[in-house]
């Protein structure tokens, strides 16, 4: 059964998602890919009238812009059918999706010795907390359960009004260059993906991880940009709307995850995602103003050392049908600009899955396997 509206859906343009479209300009795709591998099938016309319902039901993911708002068309994100042989350097993986005319959501399909589901969404118009809620949704209806929906309009101006009083940011300053860690020379367009399962579901995945890569930093210091969902502060909101902040955080080399991961803690305390949120993205943005400045990283120094976003567990019921068990659930981050690297946690099962995005350049390949493998190592059980 799919929610019925009652108007049609429109919510304004956030700065949050101003954001990302200014990222976007610079020619970096600002994707979120999610995968589902598993046992069993799906079939592709299932899969269409399923990705139907879920989008009347999150009509978040059938928008486009029109001028500073978003209004959805009732057009469900395709389903394109793969050849069982594509790797991560296939085209589909790698096009964009525009705002514009759209889709802003589509499915790939491979079906060989096992399934896999590709998600893909533009990560200006949703985030990992409500592509998930669509997920969800597009595998209730596959099974014939009650979607669920998510049909608020709010954006982020709601839940700094919420969180009630914060702590002031600090006065916004330009984040200094810092030495790249992955590779040198000239980068491909396309993100280098490197992936992980490790045999353990530890706690404090973003602060063990960042430990283990301050063992690489090439100077004293580094800097981390953690994701916060702002649907915590009003957790009766269901939107698949972009509603993420971030929290900025220093790094030390060989730093103590205890310490990383009482900073976060103190921080989300402290609400300083929502704190964030009052600076005028033009002026106080810490990383680049406006295109041309963005522009003018070279490669060589990144303002951001990493990017690390844990998405919390994945239960595999809630990916899975009677003819199709899920048995691995991972993400393939985006490049960001002034950001290195990019790297996303999830715990499925009693494993984690992890996958780190970087810059396809000479040396990356081997420094990026090293870096990982130091990270999966931290978060096994001692």
């Amino acid at each position: 059964m799919t929610p019925a509206a009652t108007r049609p859906y429109t919510r304004r343009v956030s700065p949050v998602e101003r954001g990302y479209l200014n990222a976007a300009a610079t020619g970096t795709p600002q994707l979120i890919q999610m995968v589902v591998e598993g046992e069993g099938t799906l079939d592709a016309d299932a899969l269409r009238r399923a990705a139907r319902a879920a989008t009347l039901a999150n009509p978040g993911l059938a928008v486009r812009r029109r001028g500073a708002l978003w209004r959805a068309e009732e057009k469900a994100p395709a389903v394109v059918e793969l050849p069982a042989d594509t790797a991560l350097d296939a085209p589909f993986l790698h096009r964009d999706l525009s705002v514009v005319t759209g889709p802003v959501c589509e499915l790939g399909l491979i079906r060989g010795k096992s399934t896999t589901l590709i998600i893909r969404a533009s990560h200006i118009v949703t985030d990992g907390h409500g592509l998930r809620q669509w997920i969800a949704d597009l595998f209730r209806a596959l099974r014939g359960d009650d979607l669920v929906g998510c049909p608020d309009t709010v954006d982020v101006g709601h839940f700094r009004a919420v969180a009630g009083a914060v702590s002031p940011p600090p006065r916004a300053t330009r984040f200094t260059g810092l030495p790249a860690i992955i590779g040198r020379g000239p980068a491909s367009e396309r993100p280098l993906w490197l992936r992980r399962r490790i045999p353990a579901a530890p706690s404090g995945v973003t602060a063990r991880a960042a430990a283990a890569l301050s063992r690489h930093l090439a100077t004293d210091t580094g800097r981390l940009i953690v994701p916060v969902d702002l649907r915590r502060h009003d957790t009766a909101v269901r939107s698949t709307a972009n509603l993420t902040s971030q929290l900025v955080i220093d790094l030390r080399r060989d730093d103590s995850w205890k310490r990383v991961h009482a900073t976060l803690v103190r921080a989300l305390l402290a609400k300083a995602e929502v704190a964030a949120l009052d600076r005028d993205f033009l002026r106080d943005n810490p990383f680049a103003n406006n295109l041309s400045e963005a522009r003018e990283l070279d490669g060589d120094r990144f303002p951001c050392t990493a990017i690390i976003s844990d998405h919390g567990e994945v239960d595999p019921r809630t990916c899975s049908t009677p003819a199709f068990r899920a048995t691995s659930f991972a993400t393939l981050p985006m490049l960001v600009p002034y950001a290195e690297m990019f790297l996303s946690a999830c715990r499925f099962g009693d494993t984690t899955e992890l996958t780190l995005s970087c810059r396809d350049r000479p040396g990356a390949r081997e420094t990026a396997d090293s870096l990982l493998t130091d990270i999966a190592e931290a978060l096994r059980p001692h």
